[in-house]
């Protein structure tokens, strides 16, 4: 599982720019390569698709969002009672949103997406 997470990790970290863009259909919200390699080797379309749903609807207050999703801690997960996280913020620490999972199979213990102009991407490809 380790090596898993280090090729995926390895793998974000190519991504700089993006020549082609994808387009979630029912939401009309476009994703970057570097997204589309996160979905498909990371087996997380659910968190593109939560993270591009709950940015869509806070475009109003900012138009640039922060996207930090994060694992927490054993310790925390007993006292919070939820597994992980989604902090959305207008990249100025102020918080928009957060989401709890009770349970994520995602497996990194932190990620940064942005979405900037309907358009979900990699902090690398802003």
């Amino acid at each position: 599982m380790k090596t898993e997470i280090n090729i995926l990790q390895a793998g974000l970290q190519q991504f700089h720019g993006s020549v082609q863009c994808y387009k979630i259909p029912l939401i009309n919200t476009s994703y970057t390569e570097g997204i589309r390699y996160l979905a498909e080797q990371g087996k997380c379309h659910w968190l593109v698709s939560d993270a591009s749903i709950m940015a869509k609807q806070l475009m109003a207050k900012s138009y640039f969002i922060t996207i930090d999703f994060k694992r927490l801690s054993e310790a925390e997960q007993k006292r919070q009672g939820y597994e992980a996280k989604i902090v959305y913020s207008d990249g100025n620490n102020n918080i928009l949103e957060t989401q709890v999972y009770r349970v994520s199979d995602f497996p990194l213990d932190t990620l940064r997406l942005y979405f900037v102009d309907n358009m979900l991407m990699l902090p690398g490809e802003y």
